[in-house]
C-alpha cells in the first residue's frame, strides 16, 4: 500500500501545485502533465478533483467563475474567445457605466467561427454568457490585446480601440448605436497606430465608416494622427440609424443633432 500511496500523493502534490487556484482544467491540459482518466477518476472519487462537465475539472474547495473556464479555453484549448466589446471596456476602467442587470452580462467574442464546449455552455457560472463570432479583422496586432489578471491566472481581453470596434459591430438598434456612442465619448486616449491597423485591417465598412464618424464627432484629437486614404470605406450610403440623418462625409445614417449623446 504505500509503495503505491508515495507515488501518488508525489503526483497528485504535483498536479495540486500547477494548478492556479480558481482556474479550470481541461483533460487534455491533465494529459500534458501525464494525469489520464483512470488517475483522474480516482482523484474525482476521493474529493481530491471535482468535475464541472465532461472533459472539465477544478480543484475540491476552490470557486469557479466564468473566467476560470474561459482560461482553460484559451490556453489549453487554442481558441480564439476573448473578453470583448463594452465587457473589455469595462474590465479595463474605459466604461464610465456598467451595464444594469443580474446576473452580470459578459461580452465573450471569437475572432473566426468556433463553438464553445458543451461543458463551458452548460456549467452555471452564475452570469449572462455571450458569445459572439465576429471575424472582424483580416489580421489582429498583438497591441490590440491585453491582459486581465485573476486570482492565480490570466485571461486576454480585448485593448480598447478593438473592443469599441467589437461594440459597434454588434449594434442592431438605434439604442445600441446610442450606447455606443457613449462608449466613443469616453475613449479620448485611444492609441492612432492601433486604431490605423485595426480598422485597415477591419472587413466591416458599417464599423469603419461608424467609428470614424464618431470619433471625429467626438473632437478625439488621435483622429488627426490617422491616415484616412488608407482605410477602405467602400461605396455607397449605408442606413445604420432608423429615421436619423445622412452625414455626407462617412455616408451612413446618424442620430440627428438633438439626438446625439453629450460630447
Amino acid at each position: 500500500m504505500s509503495t503505491q500511496s508515495g507515488p501518488l500523493d508525489r503526483k497528485l502534490n504535483r498536479l495540486l501545485q500547477a494548478w492556479p487556484s480558481g482556474a479550470v482544467f481541461t483533460q487534455r491540459k491533465l494529459a500534458e502533465l501525464a494525469i489520464y482518466r483512470q488517475l483522474i477518476s480516482k482523484y474525482t472519487r476521493h474529493g481530491w478533483v471535482k468535475r464541472l462537465g465532461t472533459g472539465a475539472y477544478a480543484r475540491a474547495g476552490d470557486t469557479v467563475n466564468w473566467r476560470g473556464g474561459l482560461y482553460a479555453l484559451q490556453t489549453q484549448l487554442g481558441m480564439t474567445v476573448h473578453v470583448g466589446a463594452d465587457t473589455a471596456l469595462t474590465h479595463l476602467g474605459r466604461a464610465h457605466f456598467i451595464p444594469l442587470g443580474s446576473p452580470q452580462r459578459v461580452m465573450l467574442i471569437s475572432d473566426q467561427a468556433e463553438q464553445l464546449p458543451v461543458w463551458f455552455r452548460q456549467y452555471s457560472w452564475n452570469a449572462d454568457l455571450r458569445h459572439h463570432c465576429l471575424n472582424l479583422f483580416d489580421a489582429i496586432p498583438d497591441q490590440a490585446s491585453a491582459q486581465m489578471s485573476h486570482s492565480g491566472f490570466q485571461i486576454l481581453l480585448s485593448s480598447p480601440e478593438r473592443a469599441i470596434m467589437e461594440q459597434i459591430r454588434l449594434v442592431r438598434t438605434n439604442d445600441g448605436i446610442d450606447y455606443a456612442l457613449e462608449l466613443m465619448n469616453g475613449l479620448s486616449t485611444l492609441r492612432p497606430d492601433v486604431v490605423q491597423a485595426l480598422l485597415e485591417a477591419c472587413r466591416s465598412i458599417k464599423v469603419k465608416r461608424l467609428f470614424l464618424w464618431a470619433a471625429e464627432t467626438a473632437q478625439h484629437h488621435w483622429m488627426e494622427q490617422l491616415d484616412p486614404d488608407r482605410i477602405d470605406l467602400g461605396k455607397g450610403k449605408r442606413q445604420l440609424y432608423k429615421a436619423g440623418s445622412l452625414d455626407t462625409k462617412y455616408q451612413i445614417t446618424v442620430p440627428p443633432a438633438k439626438e446625439s449623446p453629450d460630447v
